[in-house]
């Protein structure tokens, strides 16, 4: 006979046979697992790509026009603030699903410009973004960033993480757009 136990998202098995100590270790081994992953806070560091300019590239000439699109959204527009060339890459309908901005070009550019008050600076020759990967599949481009926080219980202390921006591209400019962001507090 087998009962099944779970606990904070860990299975472990009871068995009912006991001999040569089988099923006294599986409780406490995983109450020890258990009290241990609680506290562990470890972790891999997210790396940016030592060149992450020449991740804006493909072989196919439609995505590597969409993925040059991104690239210049988040260099020029996003890293420099250029805001005043938006029309350049994004649509005017500009579909947003970023709940703090509003959809439309004129939202978007209105959001950075207004309510987070970016102000240019020279566009870089090279990106400077920390940018883990650029995938493209069909009309989509998504690119990855190195996302670094600050520790909530320890501000002297830092974590990073993956941030990410998705467009959906048509006739050559991002008309919709999708982020992991949350709505700012107000």
């Amino acid at each position: 006979m087998t009962g099944k136990h779970a606990a904070k998202g860990f299975a472990f098995q009871r068995t009912a046979h006991h001999g040569a100590g089988h099923g006294r270790l599986h409780l406490p081994l995983a109450a020890a697992l258990l009290a241990g992953s609680v506290s562990l806070q470890a972790q891999e560091t997210v790396i940016g790509a030592s060149d992450p300019d020449a991740l804006f590239h493909s072989s196919d000439p439609t995505l590597n026009a969409n993925k040059q699109v991104a690239y210049h959204i988040v260099k020029d527009l996003l890293e420099a603030g250029h805001w005043e060339l938006a029309d350049r890459y994004l649509t005017e309908r500009y579909i947003q699903h970023n709940p703090n901005a509003a959809s439309g070009r004129a939202g978007v550019v209105k959001y950075f410009t207004e309510v987070r008050k970016v102000k240019p600076v020279p566009i870089p020759e090279k990106m400077k973004t920390k940018v883990v990967s650029v995938v493209a599949e069909g009309d989509l481009v998504i690119v990855a960033y190195v996302h670094e926080l600050k520790n909530t219980k320890d501000a002297s202390q830092s974590y990073t993480t993956t941030w990410f921006d998705m467009w959906r591209f048509k006739d050559g400019k991002a008309d919709e757009h999708w982020d992991p962001a949350t709505r700012m507090s107000q």
